[in-house]
């Protein structure tokens, strides 16, 4: 059964796009520690990151470092961090998080934003890409 990361890669669920390649996508979370999470993911399904095989390993790391970056010049925070849990969706994926504390990368509080404020920091990031 497809997760629900691959029905985003199918366009059957919607998602708030940051950047795309062939191989790769970048959206926002819908349920963010910070303002930009976001989660990058290899639109091929494998469910833990290290059963990816080298060459997308490697491509997943170079895109979501891109990513990073554009996030940095986009939402202020001391810097982004970087997380593999991977337990909620059997596909893998990268979280990408604006830090201001340690809070931020707890998964513990949650930020709340308008579909407004997604499609507009979806095309800040993009923008900066």
């Amino acid at each position: 059964m497809a997760s629900i990361f691959t029905k985003i890669v199918n366009g059957e669920i919607p998602c708030y796009k940051v950047a795309e390649t062939d191989e790769f996508l970048a959206f926002l979370d819908v349920n963010p520690n910070s303002k930009g999470h976001t989660l990058c993911i290899p639109k091929k399904e494998v469910d833990k990151i290290f059963d990816l095989d080298e060459t997308t390993y490697n491509g997943l790391m170079r895109f979501s470092r891109k990513v990073a970056l554009a996030i940095e010049k986009t939402i202020p925070c001391k810097r982004v961090g970087i997380s593999v849990i991977g337990l909620e969706v059997p596909h893998v994926h990268v979280h990408l998080i604006p830090l201001h504390s340690m809070e931020d990368a707890r998964f513990t509080t949650k930020t709340s934003l308008t579909k407004e404020e997604f499609i507009a920091i979806a095309k800040a990031i993009n923008n900066n890409l």
